[in-house]
Order: structure tokens, then sequence, then C-alpha cells
């Protein structure tokens, strides 16, 4: 076997289409094409095959010193169609667990999506997709059909569909070189169509131009309104035929109904359709099911409604049977017809609220802009916004909304960011400051350097984190998890208990009601509303906290949020602005104000400390001409020196002042004063003389105070940690209304104080800015970020909030409160409605009242248990946080 250089594929010499030879050796080629391109520079083509030799040779040694290291567990998130109740996605859960190289399978009955994490040495994607689909279910994969321009031999399909093949997300890949099309099949959650063109392009051929079949910007969306519209089509055709059928065996209350429509034959006719055609995904759940050794809701409705028919095929074919034995023969078809018309309404209107409850996701992913306007090579051009490159320049007009993330490199402007962090007022923005992709350009226009793109952007990453939350279980759905795993065959052994004590003590007929109460208990019975309960509030209620800046990581963090009993705020950045601010200006009777300020913040001109800033600003804001230092030196741990307009100014603490014998009793008592605020006093000496006194605070958060009140109002005990000094903390907490300080905690022995708090028996939250406060946040029962908006995945928290508004951590912890409180009245309601509803439909009731529940309302009462729950959940959509 020969190579050929230019495509790589492997031939025989006598199948080669063409030969060269080159410094006398002979090459083969696939094709007359591949021998033209290597004639032109066969150099380029043997000094290539040579490099990828010792490549090869490198990597086959890497892959030895490293096949004992265990490789990083991936993530992937599968769309699943079909599913009806909790059993089923315990089903699948099960049956991805199962696999080799899966390390974790959740499956979310409510977002309709399997989150897998695994080891992609050990499993594929297609071993995922072909497990759902073996337990009975569909995957929501999309299909897309790309021209390619540039093949010719069947190496070129080769390469191709290898590349795309390793591209993420994408399940299967077929190269036609005849049609010169290429058709993927791929998981619109992990990849898109622009990523599968580079793929494609990476090789070396042209995708030409084509419109995509469908938008694929969130699978979830397409899958339910797939569904959706599936289910429609069915309950209008299964809603014509059961009311024929209806009206045909009830003529003895409606006699204006023709005689033909109560034939046995015909009601059997048109009670086929609905029992085989609109609930054959009953059937097809159920064997799926009976293949994995499980029963869910599904089998519970093939059963019950099967029973009913068959009963009814009987008694139409064989009525002498039934004479025989004393009993009229009866048929039930409107019974089994109905209960799959009235729960496939159920489904429906869970569909549509179900679709309701991820309104978030939908809002973010709207405010995604469709295009960029970049320059590139001097020449402004529109592209659609997933071709955005690391390092483009890209054009902004007023009114345009921001494509990506980036740094402004021309132009000012002010940027409405409420859409990502809440805030109302627009943001002023000059060159250097960050602007996020999604926000509104308000004002003028600017040219930015794109720094993030594609789903690396700050949007993309909430988007990423509100469906990870969603798609996440609360511990309290535990309960709900194992009951529902039992659950069925329980119901089962229930059914078949009541028709056997039907049947033989029953009144006369004892086999028609040993029927109809064995139908009524298999079809009353509700698991999927235990399943919905958890899982859609916690949709709405993390959806609900993205809305309003609050980013929630899962459930887990959303349920322990309402048991916290203290609230731990780093103090730096955190209750204060993490910049000092000059508070206090006091003056000798010598020097004005003006002037001692004038002096401080020339000389500190020079400086690079953050006091500096906050002297030169104040100055700025007074408008102030200020002069150029010399001879500037920083005095370490003391203060500055600076000859400032021929005068020699010194700034500093007290025992700079006193090592240099400057006179300053007069001052301080006044320092003092300002020091038991939690203010630090600078002295300022110009030519040897004491001048005056400047106080500089981190102060406040505008809303920290009005935060702590309603923490505390909510029963919260609220307690600052920080490195400062006792004096100073205390005097900052007093101004806050926090009473318990830890004061002068370093960053390392942050960690150790919230444990200690843990050992007493609190439940604690630890609200930092994320950089020093990490181990802590990570420590805490919860830990809650300040985020930037530019950088809101912060591992070691649980709820990162995207403003730095503190108020934020009372709207958590209200949320997380408020969603409780849904999920234990779905609950409640759920358990409360499979307890009552069961006996009653076994006939509970009928030795003392008389009262029989008809199969039909059955269906029609378990249809509505789980649109209740779903629209309880809804509420919390209407929370004012």
């Amino acid at each position: 076997m020969f190579k050929d250089l230019v495509c790589g594929m492997e031939i025989k010499k006598e199948e080669a289409a063409a030969s060269s030879v080159y410094k006398g050796k002979e090459y083969y080629f696939c094709a007359q094409s591949c021998k033209e391109k290597f004639d032109q520079d066969p150099e380029k083509y043997i000094k290539k095959e040579e490099n990828q030799g010792h490549k090869g040779e490198d990597e086959a040694g890497e892959h030895r010193s490293k096949i004992s290291e265990p490789s990083k567990a991936e993530r992937i998130d599968i769309p699943v169609a079909g599913m009806s109740c909790a059993s089923c996605a315990s089903a699948i859960q099960r049956g991805l667990a199962s696999l080799k190289g899966v390390e974790k399978a959740n499956v979310n009955f409510a977002t309709s999506r399997a989150t897998v994490l695994y080891q992609p040495q050990l499993a594929k994607p297609e071993d995922f997709i072909s497990s759902v689909k073996k337990s009975g279910y569909e995957v929501g994969t999309a299909s897309l059909e790309l021209p390619i321009r540039g093949m010719e031999c069947a190496s070129c399909v080769q390469k191709i569909e290898r590349a795309l093949l390793q591209t993420r997300g994408v399940t299967k890949a077929v190269v036609n070189l005849a049609t010169e099309k290429a058709k993927v099949e791929y998981l619109p959650s992990e990849t898109n169509i622009e990523e599968i063109k580079r793929a494609v392009e990476s090789t070396g051929y042209k995708v030409l131009e084509f419109a995509p079949s469908e938008e694929v910007e969130d699978p979830e969306r397409l899958i339910r309104e797939k569904e959706y519209k599936k289910l429609k089509i069915k309950f209008i055709a299964g809603l014509v035929l059961g009311l024929l059928v209806f009206f045909g065996s009830t003529r003895h209350w409606f006699p204006f109904i023709p005689a033909f429509l109560s034939n046995f034959y015909l009601l059997w006719i048109l009670a086929t359709p609905v029992q085989f055609w609109v609930g054959w995904q009953f059937y097809r759940g159920a064997w799926g099911a009976f293949k994995h050794r499980n029963a869910d809701m599904n089998t519970l409705i093939a059963i019950g409604t099967s029973a009913a028919y068959f009963y009814s095929v009987t008694a139409t074919l064989f009525p002498s049977f039934f004479e025989a034995g004393g009993i009229k023969p009866e048929v039930y078809f409107d019974t089994s017809a109905l209960i799959i018309v009235l729960i496939i309404l159920g489904r429906l209107l869970e569909a549509r609220a179900k679709g309701q409850t991820s309104e978030a996701i939908k809002k973010l992913i709207g405010l995604q802009p469709k295009t960029a306007r970049i320059i590139r090579e001097g020449k402004e051009m529109d592209i659609p916004v997933e071709e955005v490159l690391v390092g483009d320049k890209v054009l902004v007009r007023p009114g345009e909304k921001i494509p990506v993330d980036g740094v402004v490199k021309e132009g000012k402007s002010a940027v409405d960011e409420s859409m990502i962090t809440g805030e109302s007022i627009p943001v002023s923005k000059e060159p250097g400051d960050e602007v996020i992709g999604a926000t509104i350009n308000k004002t003028g226009s600017f040219k930015f350097q794109a720094t993030k793109v594609g789903k690396d952007t700050a949007l993309a990453q909430i988007i990423k984190l509100v469906q990870e939350a969603q798609g996440s279980k609360a511990p309290i759905q535990r309960l709900a998890d194992i009951i529902s795993g039992y659950f069925v065959p329980i119901v089962i052994s229930i059914a078949i208990a009541t028709f056997i004590i039907w049947f033989n003590f029953g009144p006369f007929p004892a086999l028609t009601f040993a029927l109809l109460t064995f139908v009524a208990v298999m079809i009353i019975a509700c698991p999927c509303a235990l399943g919905l309960a958890t899982p859609t509030a916690v949709m709405v209620g993390t959806g609900k906290g993205a809305e309003k800046g609050i980013l929630i990581k899962g459930g887990e963090s959303l349920e322990t949020a309402h048991k916290l009993d203290t609230i731990v705020f780093d103090k730096t950045g955190t209750l204060t602005k993490g910049e000092p601010e000059i508070t206090d200006i006091v003056n000798v009777q010598a020097y004005k104000e003006e002037e001692i300020l004038k002096y401080a913040a020339s000389a500190e001109k020079a400086s690079e400390h953050p006091l500096g800033e906050a002297l030169i600003k104040r100055a700025g804001e007074r408008k102030i001409k200020l002069y150029e230092p010399t001879d500037f030196q920083a005095i370490e741990g003391h203060g500055i020196e600076a000859m400032v307009g021929g005068k020699d100014v010194l700034l500093g603490n007290l025992k700079l002042m006193r090592k240099r014998k400057i006179e300053v009793k007069d001052l301080e008592a006044k320092a003092e004063k300002l020091a038991s605020e939690g203010k630090t006093p600078i002295y300022v000496s110009l030519e040897g003389r004491a001048a005056g006194l400047i106080a500089v605070a981190d102060t406040l958060k505008e809303n920290s105070i009005q935060a702590v009140e309603k923490l505390k109002r909510l029963g919260l005990q609220v307690v600052m940690l920080t490195g400062d000094n006792r004096r100073t903390a205390e005097a900052i907490a007093r101004k806050a209304g926090i009473e318990r300080v830890l004061p002068e905690v370093l960053p390392e022995d942050k960690v150790h104080e919230i444990k200690r708090l843990q050992s007493g028996g609190r439940i604690v939250a630890m609200v930092g800015d994320g950089i020093n406060d990490a181990p802590a946040l990570a420590q805490a029962d919860v830990g809650i970020a300040i985020g930037s908006g530019t950088d809101v995945a912060m591992e070691a928290s649980d709820i990162t909030l995207i403003k730095g508004d503190l108020r934020g951590v009372v709207s958590a912890i209200e949320l997380s409160k408020r969603t409780i409180r849904i999920i234990k009245q779905n609950l409640f309601w759920a358990f409360f409605y499979n307890t009552a509803g069961i006996p009653i439909a076994a006939g509970v009731l009928y030795p003392f009242f008389g009262i029989l529940l008809n199969p039909i309302f059955a269906s029609a009462a378990m249809a509505f248990s789980s649109v209740s729950v779903v629209s309880n959940s809804l509420r919390l959509r209407r929370a004012k946080l």
C-alpha cells in the first residue's frame, strides 16, 4: 500500500490513478488532481509527510506516558422528548448511569434534559443517545445539510467526516462525494452551525452559502414546540372521535342521537384510532419501560385503557359469553377513548405551562445580537455575530446592541446594562472600560476590541449557568424520586386487589364493577404530579433570579438558602466600595482647605497608592489646578515627601510627624475622633509646619445599611469579617447596623472563622468579592459572590450577584423561601391527591354513600393534577423581590 501525499489516502500501486517521479522516487496518487498539486510543489508535501511522522511518534510517546493519568470529565446536555412522568426520567437516568465511563447522570423531567458527566476516553455522546433511544424515548437532535466545494476523492470524504465527528456535539456525519454534501446530525445544546462549518473548513474545503432549515438557538424550545404541535393534532382528532363514541354510547341520555351511532361495531371502529394512534405514545413508553424491567405512568394508562377497550371488543364479538352469565353485554369504548383524550389534553396544557417555566432562558437568548459591524483591513463589514473573532475591532453606533464582550479603544458613550445587571441607570464608557455583549449603546459611537466571543461572553455564561441550575435537582426532590420509583408497582398491585375484591364481593354485575374500579385506580394515580412538584419550581425560581441579576448555581443552593440563620459579610469591596474616599479636611488657621488639598494632591501625583487617586479625584471635583511634584520619596510604612511649588510637603501618620519633630498636638484630638469613626487620619505638613489633617475612609455602599436592616428583619444574624483593626472595624459595623464583628482576620484565616460559626450549629452564608474570599465562600453552606457582570462563573460560590447591590442577598434569600414554600405546596397536593384519589377510585365510598368514581372523571382529575402543580410553580414569576 502507498500513501497519496496530497490527500492522505492509502492506495494500491495497481489501483493508482496517476504517479510522479521526484528525485528518483515514484509517488502514487488516487486522482489526477492530486498528482497535479504534488507536481507544483513536491517538497511541500514530502516535508509535510515527514513532519506528520515525527508528530505521530511524539504523540504516541505522550499517549504512553499519560495512559495511567485520569482525563478530565466532560459534561453534555441531551434534550429528551417523550417523557411523561418522573418514572420515565428515572428509567433513562438508570440506563445512562450504567454505561461505562459515565461518572454521573441526571435526567430532569421538567426541563426534558439529560445531563451526563463522563470520561471522554471511555464514552461517547452517541452511546448516550443510543441509551436514551433504547429506553423508548427520542433525542432532540437537529440535522443539517452542508454543500461543500473542493472534494475530489474518497480520502477527502474520510477527512471531512473525521473532522466533523471529532467536533463536540456532532453525533452523526455522512459525506457524499457525488452530491458534494455533508449530512450532519448534532446536539444544538452542545454546538452550532458556525462551529460545524469551521470544522469542515479547517480541513481545507469550502462550505458554500446555504439557508439552515430551522433556528436552533434554543433546542429545548424546538423540542417543546414539536411535541406541542403533535399533541395538539392528536388531541383534536381524538376529541372529535371520542365525542362521537361518547354520544353513541350514551344515547339513553341524548335521544336525538341517530340510532346507528350506538352500534357496537361502529363504536369499535371509531375508538380504535384513538386507542392505537392517539394513545400510541403510552404503548411505546410502556414497552420501553417493560424492556428495562420497569413500570411507569405509561404502563398504568396502557393497561387501564386496554382493559376497557378489550373488554368492549370481547362484548362486541362474543355477547353470548356475557349473556350466558346473566350479564347484559356493555361496551366501554367511550371510557377508553375519553380517558386517552383527557390525558392528552392534560399533557397539552402541561407542555404549554412547562414552556412558560423557562421564560427566563427565552428572554436571555432573545438578548443575543444577530450581527456585528467590524473593521478588518480598514474596511467596515457586517457579519454574523458567530463569526466575530477575539481581537476584532468592532464599531457600535447609538441605539445598537453591543455584539460581544470587549474593551473600549476609541470614543465615549453611555451603555444600558440593565438586561444583564438589572441596573437601570446607563453606565458611562471611556477608552479602557469593559463592555458586555447584548447591552445597548445609548448615546455616542465607539470602537472596541473583542475579548470574549461565542460561548465565552458574559451573556453566554449566564445562559449556561441558568440552564445548569434549571436542570439540577433540589435535595427535597429525593423523597419524590424514591416514592415514584415504587409508586407504579404499588398502584398496579392496588388495582389488581381492587378487581379481585369487587369481582368476588361486589354487587351484580360484579365483573362490570370490578373492571370500572380497576381502570379508575390505574388511571387516577399520578406520579407525574410528584415528578413535576420540585423541578418546575426550581426552574421558575432560578429564572426569576436571573431576571433580577441573581445567578443561582442549582437546586441545592436554592434550597439551602432558605435555612440560613447567619450572614457573614466581607468588609472591603462588599459592604464598602473598596476604594478610599476623602471624608474630612481639617485645617489649622494659617492654611485654607483648598490649599491643603492642592499641595497634598500634587504630592500624591507621583504615588501609586489608592490614597493618591482619592486626593487627585477630590481636587478634580473642586477644579483645583495641581503642581508637578519633584524629589518625590515614598517613606515605607509612614507616608510620602515631595517638593511641590517650591515647598516641602510631608504626608503621613503620627509616627512620621514625631520622627520629623513636627508639632501636631492641636490636631491629635481631632485625629483620634476621626479614627474612632472608622476613618484614617493623614497629617499634612508644609515647610516643616503642621498644615492640617485629611481623613480617608472606605465608605459604605449606598444600599449596605438597607440590606443589613432587611436581613435582620428576616431574623438572620449579620456578622462582619475584616482584616482591619477592631476600632476601625467596629466604627464601620456601627454605621452599617451590624452588632457582631470579627476584626483583624487574615485572608487565609477567614475559612477558619466560617468553620467556627458552623461548629456552633449555625447555617452560614458568606458574602464576598470572590477573590481572596474564595476558600471561605467554598466552606460556607451558601457562598454568595459579588460579580462584575463580565466574570459571572465564580467557581467557589453558589450564588452570584451580577451587580454589587447587597439588596440582592436579601432577594436571593426571599426567593429561596418562596420557592421552597411552593415546592412544599406542590408536594403536599401531589401526595394528598394520590392518597385521597386512589381509595376513592377503588370504591371505598360505595358501601357508605353509593358513590363510584367513573374512570373518565378519574382521567380528568389525573390530567389536571399535573397542570395545577405547574400552574402553582408559575406563581413565582409574579413574585416581587
